[in-house]
């Protein structure tokens, strides 16, 4: 087996192959019809709860798996309901939701489509089985305080707190009582109130019946008698109700929290059928990210005893320092002893999510089957060494501000072993019914060069559900009232019609994506692991990855990790196998710069093993993070200024400075460009290929649609002899790359021409048996492939003699006869499918129209489709007279489409073209004579929508659906060469 098709099976590759070598690589996957369904994109699958039909399941599934993808995600989302369900016939967890996920799971397991389960209704995870007030309830900690003058005492009820309580919440438990002097210069109304941290005092001891009495000392100043309340949040799960009785949202910090999750679902929805189902079909538990909503503070009833445990010092005495109301800060000491107090709290908060809630809820899912899958951001926790530990770790496209979020998640899968990283795609606010595939793909393939390698669309909805008007239920639109976020896809689109291809060019690079390891040029070393936060790494997220540097992101914790080592100057080297770390000021705290001792003592470690550092900034000022111990900032400092010493460190003055250190260290890019541009990569490799994937960012700068790139990139292959070849992921091809030259260091140099939003993939492996004996280093010709494994050959589209230099020196003279000049087809018959409300919300109703175009124009320029949505075909002639041959082909350019298309020449379907260039090689399809070229394209429902629901769509503008053009049919000539 060639190292190639080892590859592809490695990969459960599938589709067209155009080549011996294609045929090679496609023939060593068993049954080849595509990509597996573990590897194809998933749909958020949102139910009114359990108010579903099971012959409608059925179908569901039918028509996802037809759509090419390959799993779903049941989730109880009911966000547009104008009415409330009877949750106790249909309520999330009742028989009726029990009968409907069997009912899936059955129909799932004959389609192949594997099922994800949420873990409660809506999110948080919540359940049914708790009140508010229970163990097990998510908990906060409100405060209330009475002013106390100088020399006066305060005689009377424990001060209440202004947060009122949630609803359902009927108890509260007094934590502690305290004394604390106002600072000089601040006042009880400031916000914050600044205190004098020195003076807090605890007066629980006074406390009787409660009430309490106590004197101000006569000091001048100002005092407040602070009381703490520990109590439960009574946050719900989003949405309307679920469940009768109401959910509550568990304390995700405490072992009674996630043992009320577990408990609940052992006995009200695990039956028997739904177990063995699961073993087969079922993929993941979900929970969505972190949304942990309240008043007050965020607390658990552990937090004190375990914050002293793990940190060293009391809590109580520091915990004005991080009261909120209404998510801002109510109290304050001074910034550097309040950063640190919040920053520890938060830190053993993460440690108490990690150890009572993540892991012991993976383990459970384990014994089910399942794996778990979780957005582990959401609170100003270690998001990143999360994602070493979960099986499956997810970010979103609607939240996430930049790549460097998904970058985020990605460095701690990578240290931590795992394989997904997993994306809630698609979503855009108020997109509902408005948003394009062209628009979707162009975000999510920038997504995958930056560590996604898994897409679960948001989503797929249920049909119907009471109050529904079509085209049907959608689980987030209406929203408020208006158009929602996330697209409602499926069957009630007329985009969905063209869905399969679409599909199965994501599962393809999906697959790529999936495989071997992730390989990164430098690894950014952050104090805090948070995810979400937007912010880049420096120098190298606006200047390096221009250019082909390639970075992730570390927290503290993924140094104590069995990967965290250093083998030949790189760090991680069974993985990332990073070349340098990059240790900057803490961004989330204006760049100070803090370090913890024992990441400061690994840093040195690693450095004097032969792992490059570079430091940004003077780091004599240097201090740990969090309350420190008596000699510790000291401590800090001596192993910087020692770290600084080695032949391996370069310390640089700022941010813009790193190319100086880039350079005093001897670094490399695996992938270097030849020129700046929007082009983005990611790497992986296994033991028999390199694999890069390439995209060109049509949306990372903004008010830019993109531009066409055109240049040569330099790749670092780890296989010796390497052979690169490039898959085409529309149609499943792969062929040998023709143009290429091999450096003295054993680089492969070879160009990549990709526009706004295209992709490819260049794999470099081990020749195969059926490769060209020789490949060529230059041509004047347009272009030069292989042809059918063995042959190259050279196009044009003028006639001419063209020569090629070939990697052995040579140089080859081809002859290419004359060529017919490009042809535009502006004269189209157009027959429109239009869509329109039917009997029901879940009916379409169709009308037909024909138009006669003498010019492409948007249907909402063309009288009578202003405001059409459906599908339309475009049907035209070309006459090709007696010069044309067999040595011809033909590329057919369509200019503008929305939104999604396909395309028949002469009768007969082309296999898929790419849907963001718009342009099909139609090769020999074409003849002497009349050839007849039809185009359909579907459109979005938005036009339909604004006028017959304007109270929610109608403030949108129109959309230009269509064929928009300019098409035209580019001719040219091709040669085959004698080497």
């Amino acid at each position: 087996m060639s190292a190639v098709a080892g590859a592809a099976t490695a990969l459960h590759w599938g589709g067209a192959t155009g080549t011996a070598t294609a045929a090679s690589f496609a023939g060593a996957v068993p049954g080849l019809g595509g990509p597996a369904s573990s590897v194809r994109p998933k749909f958020r699958w949102w139910w009114p709860d359990a108010l579903v039909d099971t012959a409608e399941i059925a179908r569901e599934i039918r028509a996802i798996a037809e759509g090419g993808f390959g799993g779903v995600e049941i989730a109880a989302v009911t966000h547009s309901m104008t009415e409330q369900l009877d949750t106790v016939r249909y309520g999330w967890g009742t028989a009726a939701w029990r009968a409907a996920i069997e009912a899936a799971l059955r129909e799932a397991k004959k389609r192949d489509v594997e099922v994800d389960l949420t873990i409660g209704p809506a999110w948080p995870a919540a359940v049914p089985s708790i009140t508010p007030d229970a163990k097990a309830a998510a908990k906060e900690l409100a405060h209330g305080f009475a002013v106390v003058t100088a020399g006066s005492t305060y005689q009377g009820p424990l001060p209440a707190a202004p947060a009122a309580e949630d609803e359902g919440v009927t108890e509260q438990r007094l934590l502690t009582v305290q004394s604390v002097r106002v600072s000089a210069g601040s006042s009880p109304e400031a916000e914050p109130v600044r205190l004098d941290q020195a003076t807090v005092t605890d007066v629980t001891d006074r406390v009787a019946g409660g009430s309490i009495t106590w004197t101000a000392p006569a000091d001048g100043a100002t005092w407040l008698l602070v009381a703490y309340w520990e109590r439960g949040s009574g946050q719900r799960p989003e949405g309307r109700d679920h469940t009768t009785p109401l959910s509550y949202v568990v304390d995700h910090f405490s072992d009674a929290g996630t043992r009320a999750v577990t408990d609940f679902w052992e006995r009200h929805i695990l039956t028997p059928p739904i177990r063995g189902l699961l073993r087969e079909t079922g993929g993941a538990l979900f929970e969505d990210s972190i949304e942990m909503e309240t008043e007050a503070t965020l607390w658990t009833p552990a937090l004190p005893a375990e914050f002293e445990r793990r940190r060293g010092y009391a809590l109580l005495p520091y915990l004005a320092a991080f009261m909120e109301r209404h998510e801002d800060h109510v109290f304050s000491f001074e910034p550097t002893l309040d950063k640190a107090v919040r920053r520890d709290v938060m830190e053993v908060i993460t440690e108490l999510y990690v150890e009572h809630h993540l892991l012991p809820l993976q383990k459970w899912a384990h014994s089910l089957g399942l794996k778990l899958r979780i957005q582990p951001y959401g609170l100003e926790t270690d998001a990143i060494y999360k994602s070493a530990l979960l099986d499956i770790t997810e970010g979103e496209s609607l939240g996430f501000k930049n790549l460097d979020d998904f970058r985020c998640l990605a460095g701690g899968r990578d240290m931590g072993g795992k394989r997904i990283v997993s994306n809630e795609a698609g979503a855009t606010a108020g997109g509902a019914y408005a948003t394009t595939w062209t628009d979707t793909l162009k975000k999510l393939v920038t997504q995958y060069a930056a560590g996604v390698n898994q897409a679960v669309f948001h989503g797929f909805a249920y049909a119907d559900a009471p109050g529904a008007q079509w085209p049907g239920f959608a689980a987030f639109s209406p929203y408020s009232g208006a158009a929602g976020y996330g697209e409602a896809w499926g069957p009630r689109q007329p985009t969905w019609r063209h869905t399969r291809p679409i599909a199965d060019q994501l599962a393809r690079l999906q697959a790529v994506l999936q495989t071997g390891v992730n390989k990164v040029d430098v690894g950014v070393l952050r104090q805090k692991g948070y995810a979400g936060s937007g912010l880049g790494a420096p120098w190298f997220s606006g200047d390096g990855v221009p250019v082909g540097w390639t970075h992730t992101f570390l927290s503290p914790r993924l140094l104590d990790l069995p990967s965290a080592k250093v083998r030949g100057g790189r760090f991680a080297p069974d993985g990332l196998a990073l070349k340098a770390l990059v240790v900057d000021g803490d961004i989330m705290a204006g760049r100070e710069h803090t370090l913890e001792l024992g990441v400061a003592e690994k840093l040195l470690s690693y450095a004097k093993a032969g792992l490059r550092v570079i430091l940004v900034g003077d780091w004599s000022d240097a201090r740990v993070p969090g309350r420190a111990r008596p000699g510790d900032d000291e401590r800090l400092r001596q192993l910087l200024a020692e770290l600084g010493t080695l032949k391996t460190v370069h310390t640089v003055a700022d941010r813009p400075d790193i190319p100086e250190a880039i350079a005093a260290l001897g670094l490399r890019r695996d992938v270097e460009y030849a020129q700046s541009s929007m082009l983005l990569h990611t790497h992986r490799a296994s033991d028999e290929a390199d694999w890069f994937y390439f995209a060109n960012d049509a949306v990372g700068k903004k008010g830019s649609t993109g531009s066409r790139i055109t240049h040569d990139v330099t790749l670092a292959p780890h296989v010796k002899g390497a052979v690169p070849h490039r898959l085409d992921p529309w149609t499943g091809e792969v062929a040998p790359i023709a143009l290429y030259t091999r450096t003295a260091d054993g680089r492969i140099r070879l160009t990549v021409d990709l526009e706004p939003g295209a992709v490819t993939v260049v794999v470099l492996a081990r020749p195969a048996r059926d490769l060209p004996r020789r490949h060529a280093t230059a041509t004047r010709a347009d272009s030069i492939r292989t042809r059918d494994g063995a042959r190259l050959e050279v196009r044009a589209a003028a006639a001419g003699s063209y020569t090629t230099t070939l990697d052995d020196g040579r140089t080859v003279e081809s002859t290419i006869g004359a060529v017919p000049e490009p042809v535009a087809l502006t004269s189209w018959t157009l027959t429109v499918d239009d869509w329109r409300p039917g009997a029901s919300a879940t009916e379409t109703a169709h009308e037909r129209h024909v138009v006669e175009l003498d010019a492409l124009a948007p249907w909402s320029r063309i009288p009578g489709l202003e405001d059409v949505s459906g599908v339309g075909r475009y049907r035209t002639t070309l006459e090709l007279g007696a010069e044309w041959s067999t040595r011809h082909g033909a590329y057919l350019q369509l200019g503008g489409v929305c939104d999604t298309f396909r395309v028949t020449v002469n009768g007969k379907e082309l296999p898929p073209v790419d849907q963001l260039t718009r342009v099909a090689d139609l090769g020999s399809r074409l003849r002497r004579g009349t050839n007849t070229i039809e185009v359909e394209v579907a459109s979005p429902l938005l036009n339909r929508l604004r006028v017959t629901r304007p109270t929610v769509f109608g403030a949108a503008k129109r959309q230009d659906y269509g064929l928009l053009g300019p098409v035209r049919i580019v001719p040219y000539g091709v040669a085959t060469l004698r080497v």
